[in-house]
């Protein structure tokens, strides 16, 4: 019970603190905290971790928040993970995808956590941008999915989230 309740606080402390970071920013017509729910529910399977990195994975690249802050108040793993899904600077989205993506490609070993946040990042997103009807988003995702796959997929990491994101960003 004791190793659970751990586990629990650490989940719920990132939780509030993105919630706290990310203010009252919106997504979509929604709170903020819907896609960090969403994103966290997609990641449960994958362990506690996995949980804490969802909620934490935009908090760099949306708020005010430094990486270090991220690694002082939840560990290095962590950081690390949240500063692979951060997007790196760029004139546009185009190459601030284009930098993120080869960054993605290169992560090997324990740090593949990350990219299974990713792509429940993208499927969270994929999935709102369906049920709200965003075609122009979805037509963003549909147009970066080939480059986003060859990046982030790892064969037998997360299988069944691929193939939900597949199905869904098929035109």
């Amino acid at each position: 019970a004791g190793v659970c309740k751990v586990r629990c606080v650490m989940k719920q402390k990132a939780r509030e603190y993105a919630l706290l970071h990310h203010g009252d920013q919106q997504y979509g017509d929604h709170p903020y905290s819907v896609h960090l729910d969403a994103v966290a529910a997609l990641v449960e399977a994958y362990g506690d971790t996995a949980v804490v990195i969802a909620y934490l994975h935009d908090v760099v690249e949306d708020t005010g928040v430094a990486m270090a802050a991220v690694e002082v108040e939840f560990g290095s793993f962590v950081a690390s993970c949240v500063g692979i899904l951060t997007d790196e600077a760029g004139a546009d989205r185009k190459e601030r995808k284009s930098k993120t993506y080869a960054k993605m490609a290169s992560v090997s070993g324990e740090l593949e956590l990350a990219l299974v946040v990713k792509i429940a990042d993208r499927l969270a997103n994929v999935r709102a941008c369906v049920v709200d009807k965003n075609e122009r988003l979805l037509g963003f995702y549909r147009s970066e999915h080939q480059v986003f796959k060859q990046s982030v997929y790892r064969q037998g990491l997360c299988d069944e989230l691929w193939d939900e994101l597949d199905s869904l960003i098929k035109p």
